[in-house]
């Protein structure tokens, strides 16, 4: 079962999750285990696979503002970056960020489902 601690150990700003919240421990948990799940990141896999970097954008800017809301850093923090290189329209491996991604989400949907 998703808890608050283990959203701390895995590095979540909970304080600020709870907040945008409107201090709802349970809409909270229940938002954050939506996110494991989320469409978003086999799309954002794909357009980047398939060199579509403007869907990769809107992606990857989608899933920013849900992560960042729900202040949850680990992950929030390689999108965030993601999103600023695909604005750019720079040019360059994506590969390694995708990796940080996926290692996190999976790192989340672990805690999720423990």
């Amino acid at each position: 079962m998703l808890t608050i601690e283990k959203l701390v150990e895995y590095g979540a700003d909970t304080e600020t999750g709870l907040k945008r919240c409107v201090n709802s421990e349970s809409l909270y948990l229940r938002l954050v285990n939506t996110v494991p799940d989320h469409k978003s990141f086999a799309a954002l896999d794909e357009a980047i696979a398939q060199g579509d970097f403007e869907k990769a954008f809107q992606e990857a800017h989608g899933l920013k503002g849900v992560l960042t809301n729900l202040a949850l850093t680990p992950l929030s923090d390689p999108i965030v970056e993601i999103t600023d290189h695909l604005r750019a329209k720079e040019s360059m491996d994506y590969n390694p960020l995708l990796d940080i991604i996926h290692e996190q989400l999976e790192k989340l949907a672990k805690i999720c489902q423990d």
